[in-house]
């Protein structure tokens, strides 16, 4: 996983050109004005998911993790937090549907980690990465957020 916060960057030079395209389109585009919807923004392989969901307790969020995506998840408006661990292959498994939409959830992660997203914040999860998206940091709250999904391949 890779935190961060786009008003911090100045040089990405350090990141896969994949990854660098997805932050520096987040650094660059105005989400607050943006539809709520998926934007391709190099083709199937690099697309832009925009939404507005309202956080719940952790508990009731399912852990999740993709096999051919890398989730760069964006905080535009509001708090989130997300809970991040190794994906260990131990964790249960609750619902496989990585064959038709590439997302595993497990009904309990080992060894999660809090991460808070504020308004600029970004998280890199990879195909290793458990997370659990879209809990409440303080309290539930309506918020929006984008993820940029990038095809892993791309980073061989």
């Amino acid at each position: 996983m890779i935190f961060g916060n786009v008003n911090a960057l100045q040089d990405m030079g350090w990141l896969p050109k994949p990854l660098k395209l997805a932050v520096e389109h987040l650094k660059s585009t105005d989400f607050s004005t943006k539809e709520a919807g998926r934007y391709e923004l190099q083709g199937a392989d690099i697309f832009v998911l925009v939404s507005d969901l309202t956080t719940k307790p952790a508990g009731e969020n399912r852990p999740e993790i993709h096999r051919n995506f890398i989730d760069v998840q964006y905080l535009v408006r509001g708090s989130e937090r997300i809970g991040v661990a190794v994906d260990t292959g131990k964790n249960p498994v609750a619902e496989d549907l990585l064959a038709d939409k590439d997302i595993l959830f497990y009904s309990a992660m080992e060894n999660e980690t809090p991460v808070e997203m504020t308004p600029g914040s970004f998280a890199v999860l990879f195909p290793s990465d458990v997370h659990r998206p879209g809990c409440q940091a303080a309290k539930p709250e309506t918020i929006r957020k984008v993820v940029v999904k990038v095809r892993a391949s791309l980073l061989k």
